[in-house]
């Protein structure tokens, strides 16, 4: 095992969203344990953010570089990540982000690695990878469920229907995300065959941000639609520490210390997407319909000016404030999640806010957004039943008196109680489960660096 020993060394390409370098820097931490270097790149927007997270002893094994993409007046440097970006230059961040192929090649061509993994974006990567002699495996972030059900749909003939019917868009959701992949084809991005075209460039095995006791099924199924075995690498949840986070999340956290245990919900749609004034108003009213302790984590874009108090509702604050804690863009969500008076998680279910609050044993309340998060919400209400859903009506509307009805199911009623203990079920499979998946990720890594090893290559890496 003599591989085992040396440090072998991997270059990571995520994707720009907070929620995707999040994945692959847990994995890298991860495999620093094993003796892998891991290289990954990002934009400067984004290293400063992560860069804390990381522990003296993990950058010995983990380092962060920055990557310089082409320049565009109306996208500044500052801007060159999903966190707080307008919805309107999301477009525009993948345009410069795929025009990055020289600087790709250069990295490659200067570090030489053993090994890459790259994002859902990036077809270009293996093609390079493949010009350089080095294997370059995919690492998809989001669930089995939701990549199984986008590929069947993508790929098969309609009438050879998907086969699990618990997993499905609504009309007006299938339409949203239509609109989303016309927009991307108007603006010349062609990610549909993008993406395809990244899942069968990958050497041998695709990576996958889940676990079977969640989604085996759709594990299995993924395997079979593209003939290539997908490789669960767990749910890579941060740790957390409980003193982190400085003055103000420590009130948070004496603020939830007062709530007794199960009475209190948490709101939070991620950092990239962000609810009108007509759907902040329509929450607010549900909330206080249902008479349930909440903290409410409230973003707005980046330059965007808007103060909270002018989206909410005339005198809702002043009516409140007792049993309601207003927070304005960024919340200790690890922390509060494992606070014992949190009894639900209403949550736009992106697939990292998913893991975190299975892992901490809090259901969702689930309120879909946009791309594959209805699909996710599917998973956990109708198959995994470790979350209820807020209906919407025909346009894709939620009503204050739905969401009044589900938060008050989650805390006060025996529907929620089945749900929590569900889901703390999974939270032990989890546990239990712990470092197996990695290891078996380490093998597989391993087994794929050995293999392609040409002679000539190994002679000179070593010598």
């Amino acid at each position: 095992m003599e591989e085992r020993k040396k440090n072998i060394r991997i270059v990571m390409f995520p994707w720009l969203a907070r929620g995707h370098i999040s994945a692959f820097l847990e994995l890298a931490k991860a495999l620093a344990k094993r003796n892998f270097i891991t290289y990954l790149f990002t934009t400067h927007a984004n290293l400063a953010y992560f860069k804390q997270t990381l522990s003296r002893e993990e950058t010995r094994h983990v380092k962060l570089m920055d990557i310089i993409l082409p320049y565009l007046p109306q996208l500044p440097r500052t801007l060159h990540t999903t966190a707080g970006l307008p919805p309107h230059l999301i477009n525009t961040l993948k345009k410069i982000f795929l025009k990055g192929k020289p600087d790709f090649f250069t990295i490659l061509d200067t570090l030489k690695p053993d090994l890459i993994i790259y994002d859902f974006l990036l077809p270009c990567i293996p093609l390079m990878a493949s010009t350089l002699h080095f294997p370059a495996v995919l690492f998809l972030t989001s669930g089995a469920a939701a990549n199984s059900y986008h590929y069947h749909v993508r790929d098969n003939n309609p009438s050879i229907e998907y086969p699990f019917p618990e997993i499905f868009f609504q009309d007006h959701e299938h339409k949203k995300n239509k609109k989303v992949f016309d927009s991307l084809e108007n603006d010349g991005i062609d990610e549909k065959n993008g993406i395809t075209r990244c899942f069968e460039r990958s050497k041998g095995i695709i990576l996958i941000k889940t676990f079977k006791e969640l989604e085996g099924k759709y594990i299995d199924y993924l395997t079979f639609l593209f003939n290539k075995r997908f490789v669960p690498v767990g749910p890579l949840v941060r740790a957390f520490d409980q003193t982190d986070g400085g003055e103000y999340n420590d009130k948070i956290i004496e603020w939830l210390n007062e709530k007794e245990k199960c009475s209190t919900i948490f709101i939070c749609f991620g950092s990239e997407f962000y609810l009108s004034k007509e759907e902040i108003q329509e929450l607010a009213l549900g909330l206080e319909l249902s008479m349930v302790n909440f903290i409410w984590v409230i973003r707005f874009p980046v330059r965007d000016k808007t103060e909270i108090l002018e989206v909410l509702p005339e005198g809702f604050y002043e009516r409140n404030w007792t049993r309601g804690l207003i927070v304005k863009d960024w919340a200790p969500q690890g922390r509060i999640l494992k606070h014992s008076s949190i009894a639900g998680f209403v949550s736009h279910c992106g697939w990292n806010s998913i893991m975190e609050a299975v892992s901490c044993g809090v259901p969702i309340i689930a309120l879909p957004m946009q791309h594959e998060q209805p699909l996710n919400a599917r998973l956990l209400v109708n198959e995994v039943r470790v979350g209820l859903e807020i209906p919407r009506d025909e346009e894709g509307n939620f009503s204050k008196e739905e969401v009044a009805k589900v938060v008050r199911e989650m805390v006060l009623e025996k529907r929620g109680e089945s749900v929590r203990k569900k889901v703390k079920e999974f939270s032990e499979k989890m546990r239990e489960n712990g470092e197996n998946d990695i290891e078996r990720v380490v093998d597989e890594l391993v087994d794929l660096y050995k293999n392609s090893l040409r002679p000539t290559y190994y002679y000179r890496r070593r010598y």
